[in-house]
């Protein structure tokens, strides 16, 4: 049975850093494209980073030299570094998987974050960022 478990979520004040972290279990890590989503307030959820299988990462413009994203495949863990928050990135952070989907022809769909190409959800670790 396929889980994803985040951990790591909290309060922080505006500049500072949080790390999360997602423990997957019930595939092989090493094959799927795992990424990083999140919904804050009024908003649709957005992929903010995404690895291959490969180890090819992608960020959107909004948090790119400020987050990096990880994985672990011996501890069957993804990360996300988060530095230099913003207030405005308050809100509710996803772990998401696509197994087996991480590499060959699935490289790009993976890397463009798409929602509709991951299977599998975490429950969401909250973030909130204080002015």
């Amino acid at each position: 049975q396929v889980r994803l478990v985040e951990s790591g979520g909290g309060s922080v004040q505006a500049g500072g850093s949080l790390r999360l972290s997602c423990a997957t279990f019930g595939y092989h890590l090493g094959s799927a494209c795992m990424a990083w989503f999140r919904q804050t307030p009024g908003k649709e959820r957005e992929g903010v980073a995404a690895v291959d299988r490969d180890g090819r990462t992608t960020y959107p413009n909004s948090v790119k030299g400020r987050f990096t994203i990880s994985r672990h495949n011996g501890r069957n863990t993804l990360d996300l570094q988060m530095n230099s928050l913003k207030p405005e990135e308050t809100g509710t952070y996803y772990c998401a998987a696509s197994p087996g989907r991480g590499g060959g022809w699935n490289s790009a769909p993976c890397l463009q974050s798409h929602r509709s190409f991951f299977d599998y959800w975490g429950q969401g670790a909250q973030v909130t960022v204080s002015s």
